[in-house]
C-alpha cells in the first residue's frame, strides 16, 4: 500500500464478473432467481443449471439469457451474481440427460435404498432418522 493511500477494508483484487454476448453461463438455482420456484424438488435441486447463452448485457450488472422452453415462465434477465462463467473445453462433451419435466414443472426423483437408520431423542420424544439414497437423472444423492 502506498503512503497516504486510504484502506477501506475491502480488497479490490477481484475482477468484476462480466460476460460478452454469445458466451455461455450457468444459472444459479435460488428462490430469488425464480428457478428454485420453477423446479420444485426442494433438497435435490441442482445448484446451477445450464449453460445458457448470454443474449445481451442490460446495464452494468444485468444480463438477458436464452432460457429453454420449460423455463419460459421465468423472466429472462438476471443479475451477474446469479450467473457463473462457463469455460468451454474441447474435451468436455456436453450431453445432458434429458429430464422429463411435468406440466406443473416438477420432475421425478426415485428413492434407491435406505443407507442408515437411527433414533434421536428430542425433549422426551423419539424421532426416527432415515438416510435415503436418491436417483435423479442418473445422479445419486443422499438426504
Amino acid at each position: 500500500m502506498e503512503m497516504g493511500e486510504y484502506c477501506n477494508g475491502f480488497s479490490d483484487r477481484r475482477k468484476p464478473l462480466e460476460f460478452e454476448e454469445g458466451e455461455h453461463a450457468f444459472l444459479k438455482v435460488t428462490p430469488t432467481t425464480g428457478v428454485g420456484r420453477a423446479i420444485k424438488t426442494k433438497k435435490l435441486n441442482p445448484r446451477y443449471i445450464g449453460p445458457y447463452e448470454i443474449l445481451k448485457r442490460i446495464g452494468a450488472v444485468a444480463y438477458r439469457i436464452a432460457l429453454p422452453s420449460y423455463l419460459s415462465n421465468l423472466h429472462d434477465m438476471f443479475h451477474v451474481s446469479q450467473l457463473r462463467k462457463y469455460t468451454p473445453d474441447t474435451s468436455h462433451i456436453l450431453d445432458p440427460e434429458p429430464i422429463q419435466v411435468r406440466e406443473d414443472l416438477t420432475f421425478s426423483v426415485i428413492p434407491m435404498r435406505i443407507d442408515d437408520t437411527s433414533i434421536k431423542r428430542l425433549h422426551g420424544k423419539e424421532v426416527s432418522l432415515v438416510k435415503v439414497a436418491w436417483s435423479r437423472a442418473g445422479i445419486e444423492e443422499h438426504t
